[in-house]
């Protein structure tokens, strides 16, 4: 299945560790099958920052970098 993200914004977060980041959210978008380049929304987002590192988003929206242990808050 081929994959393509779409910026639908991004926003200043300041993390727990004192560092500020700017997160990217994203819409996956897949390629309709027998098409050349027409692409449909999934309805999956993702959240990266700005450098590629992913952003893990809980339910009740709380943004932390895995494996880090730091939380980022909407600045």
């Amino acid at each position: 299945m081929d994959i393509r993200l779409h910026l639908l914004e991004s926003f200043p977060a300041l993390g727990s560790d004192g560092q500020r980041y700017k997160v990217c959210a994203y819409e996956r978008l897949t390629l309709v099958p027998g098409s050349a380049d027409d692409w449909e929304p999934t309805g999956v987002a993702e959240y990266r920052l700005e450098d590629g590192r992913h952003v893990e988003v809980s339910r009740d929206d709380a943004m932390r970098l895995p494996g880090s242990g730091v939380v980022l808050t909407r600045a």
